[in-house]
């Protein structure tokens, strides 16, 4: 939704955890993307008519007869093409260069050698494979100890890099993805999010306005917009978008499933009542435990709320659904972004973890059509236009929170004793950090975990949980480096952790970037 743009470079799948970051940089290049499948037609690539593609990395041997492939008639178009790492090996191979397989891995950051300059430069690598011969007519531009780092064809504008340019880790790898954009493809650098708000807005309307409904009450102004609040950036965006879109018409269903942070829900609460809209909360706390109880595996938990969210929101829509009479309908909006759909619709992708808000809804509700507003935004977008359409810094620079919230961040079962320990455990430390004179990680929380240990507090001997803190500094949450928080600030939140809340006998701190770990525990 949204987009009436001139301008497209596709960036093609195979697999990699970094296609995001990818179509994301391009767009903060002021160049519209999108990601598409590696195995894309060649006839919906002429329907597309990209000026440029990018094939992005994957965890695949070229070598392989099952691994990704894309049509050789890509590279025959006429289209700049750029091959990042798997795409820079699929590239060379398909077009008769030679890709060996294990023998000159490198991982992490490696110096870069400029051939024709002879300077060198740190780059981000992460491969087993490496071209050993580029295709005729390729000239090699930069190399690594191990391996070739980049070749080019500036004839059939065909162009490859073994290092991850859109790493904040590989130096100068934004302006690689610049010169690709704007002195290869050509690119006038057109899209702009202000764009997008008034073609998102003008296409809302026509969904929710002028849609032939199928029950033949013909075409209306007073139909309904029906959205699922949980308070987080993606939500809070898409409710102030709808409310503008369609003011008065948006009925917003905030499930209160007992696992935000503190004071959260009160603050969701005053902050959406205010608004042109309507403001349902619904107090499911206990329902939530319930199903909760005696469950300890992770991915379970995530399911489990993601089921009984979609069984409070069904049953809140359903009253809402039977109300609307006349030549009133009722159509659903959802808070999707385009990475949810990336992660949730791949081909080759592995799942890290399930998210519940792609799909799942019911489909017996009486909804004449759905609306998703933000389906064409990544995450730093989101943000930008919450901010455009006058949302608080507050509001729209809320930490990630995830969906299951203190949930899967209470290890074992989750009990009301365990939340109120996470919950005043996560307060004292975002107390701390906030007014700390740092610079402030992207992300910090605590977590409980399922493992006691022996203390000592006052001449009594216990026994109670061990807690441990999380910091990490990302750019884009696809990777990230633990933050180097000063001894002097843990000792002070190691101390009032284990002194104001009774329950907590050891604080430790995580010190894992990721990968390996994942930025939450569970």
């Amino acid at each position: 939704m949204g987009k009436s743009l001139k301008e497209l470079v596709l960036v093609l799948d195979f697999g990699g955890q970094y296609k995001e970051l990818i179509a994301g940089m391009v767009r903060g290049l002021s160049v519209y993307s999108e990601i598409k499948r590696g195995d894309i037609s060649i006839a919906e690539l002429k329907q597309l008519n990209p000026i440029g593609i990018i094939l992005t990395g994957g965890p695949d041997s070229v070598n392989s007869p099952t691994s990704p492939k894309c049509s050789p008639e890509l590279f025959e178009l006429g289209v700049p093409v750029l091959g990042i790492c798997y795409g820079m090996q699929l590239m060379c191979r398909i077009l008769g260069g030679k890709v060996e397989c294990g023998k000159f891995g490198e991982y992490g950051c490696v110096d870069v050698t400029h051939i024709a300059s002879g300077k060198t430069s740190t780059a981000l690598m992460s491969h087993r494979d490496s071209v050993t011969e580029p295709p005729d007519g390729f000239a090699v531009t930069m190399r690594s100890p191990n391996c070739i780092a980049a070749v080019e064809n500036p004839t059939r504008k065909l162009y490859g890099v073994q290092f991850h340019p859109e790493s904040k880790h590989t130096v100068g790898g934004r302006e690689v993805i610049r010169r690709f954009l704007y002195e290869v493809c050509g690119a006038k650098g057109n899209y702009k999010l202000d764009d997008y708000i008034e073609t998102a807005i003008s296409q809302i309307r026509e969904i929710v306005n002028e849609s032939v409904l199928v029950n033949n009450r013909g075409k209306t102004d007073n139909n309904q917009v029906l959205l699922g609040l949980s308070g987080g950036v993606d939500s809070s965006v898409c409710a102030a978008l709808l409310s503008k879109a369609v003011p008065g018409r948006l009925t917003c269903i905030f499930v209160d499933h007992g696992f935000m942070r503190q004071n959260e829900g009160n603050e969701i609460e005053e902050i959406f009542s205010k608004c042109n809209l309507t403001f349902i909360r619904v107090n499911a706390q206990e329902r939530f435990l319930a199903k909760l109880k005696g469950i300890v595996d992770s991915e379970t938990k995530r399911k489990l709320i993601g089921y009984e969210f979609v069984r409070v929101f069904e049953e809140q829509a359903s009253l809402i659904c039977s109300q609307e009479s006349g030549n009133s309908a009722v159509f659903l909006a959802q808070g999707t972004i385009y990475p949810d759909i990336v992660e949730s619709g791949g081909k080759h992708g592995a799942t890290i973890k399930s998210h519940h808000n792609v799909g799942g809804l019911p489909e017996n509700l009486a909804f004449e059509g759905i609306v998703e507003p933000l389906s064409g935004l990544f995450k730093d977008e989101v943000r930008v236009l919450g901010k455009k359409l006058g949302l608080t810094d507050k509001l729209i620079n809320r930490q990630p929170f995830p969906g299951p919230g203190l949930a899967i961040r209470v290890m074992g079962e989750v009990t009301k004793a365990k939340l109120e320990i996470i919950r005043n455990s996560d307060a004292i430390l975002r107390e701390e950090l906030e007014k700390a004179v740092i610079q402030r990680p992207d992300q910090y929380f605590t977590v409980l975990t399922d493992t006691r240990t022996v203390g000592v507090k006052g001449d009594d001997r216990t026994y109670d949980y061990v807690v441990a803190i999380r910091a990490v500094t990302t750019g884009d949450f696809m990777t990230c480096e633990y933050t180097p928080l000063p001894h002097e600030l843990l000792g002070r939140i190691s101390s009032r952790l284990t002194s104001e809340i009774p329950e907590i006998s050891r604080v430790v701190y995580d010190i894992t970037s990721k990968p390996p770990a994942t930025i939450e525990w569970e």
